[in-house]
């Protein structure tokens, strides 16, 4: 056998008694890297993983997953049980939106009047919210920003009742829509991830990431530090602290006392290549408080991301 095995790798090339294969890392119950024969994520004749076993700062606690483009999956870590992902939620409310009402790259697209309900509910303490006025108009654009950037909840509501009448059905879109994308460990009950029972895995919010990236509009929005909008006081500045990392440019954070601190992640890889590298992790201290969770899924991802960069800067990832 060529290759020494090491907890942590994704996928290592084995010959063995003349035997050609893969051993692919895959997480057991308890978080533990378990191998077993198989193809490395997007096959041996697209990118795999070198045979010189990659190790990744994987947060210890939680749900986590990363792959890189034209590489395929670095792994995955932690259980596949469904846990609340609070406001990741909202990629999803703006990838049935903009599935629905399409803009292209510079498009403002139609204007939506604030209602009475979204004015209301930007005065609650219990979630985050944007202050917006009733009768005012936005358009498509900048209530996708008002939702993605400062998370404001009310908003995702908001553009729920638009497209579809009420939140309900909206609801039933979104569910729709993660069932096409092959995402069978979510449910979502909500357009703004307030609800704990909207939950999902690493391993699925990671397809809805790859799908999203796809989206100009949506890259131009996450990618942004803040924005300034009419009749809103101030700079709204994004909640993504992860921004400031190098290579980062999107997507979407999420934090609650049931969910901890969620984060779906993409950046361009620093080697040169500018290949896109996207990661999920989830349950991040959960039932602390949502600064708790903030503070430790920017950390745990900010290493997990690192430890990327490393690995394709050295050649460990081709």
């Amino acid at each position: 056998m060529r290759s020494v095995l090491k907890t942590g790798a994704a996928a290592v090339a084995i010959t063995a008694l003349g035997v050609s294969g893969w051993l692919v890392a895959r997480p057991g119950d308890d978080g533990a890297v378990l191998w077993s024969a198989g193809q490395p994520a997007g096959g041996a004749a697209g990118g795999n993983v070198a045979a010189s076993n990659l190790l990744l700062p994987w947060p210890k606690d939680g749900q986590s997953a990363v792959e890189v483009e034209g590489v395929g999956s670095l792994g995955a870590r932690g259980d596949r049980e469904p846990v609340p992902i609070a406001s990741l939620a909202k990629v999803m409310t703006a990838y049935v939106i903009l599935k629905h009402h399409p803009l292209k790259d510079d498009d403002a697209g139609p204007g939506i009047e604030i209602d009475q309900t979204a004015e209301n509910e930007s005065a609650s303490r219990d979630e985050s919210t944007a202050k917006v006025r009733a009768g005012r108009s936005y358009s498509e654009r900048e209530l996708l920003e008002l939702m993605l950037i400062p998370s404001g909840n009310n908003i995702a509501r908001l553009l729920a009742r638009w497209d579809a009448g009420s939140q309900e059905a909206f609801v039933q879109k979104m569910n729709e829509a993660a069932h096409d994308l092959g995402m069978d460990q979510t449910k979502y009950t909500g357009a703004s991830g307030f609800e704990p029972s909207t939950v999902s895995t690493a391993v699925d919010q990671l397809k809805l990431a790859r799908e999203v990236m796809k989206s100009s509009v949506i890259r131009s929005i996450v990618a942004k530090r803040s924005v300034t909008l009419p009749g809103i006081k101030g700079e709204i500045v994004n909640t993504n602290a992860l921004l400031d990392e190098p290579g980062v440019v999107g997507l979407k954070t999420g934090s609650s006392t049931p969910a901890g601190g969620a984060l779906m992640w993409a950046a361009k890889a620093l080697d040169g290549s500018g290949r896109l590298i996207i990661g999920v992790v989830l349950h991040q201290h959960p039932d602390t408080t949502p600064a708790e969770g903030r503070r430790t899924v920017f950390n745990t991802s900010k290493k997990l991301l690192a430890g990327v960069q490393e690995a394709l800067a050295a050649g460990k990832v081709h």
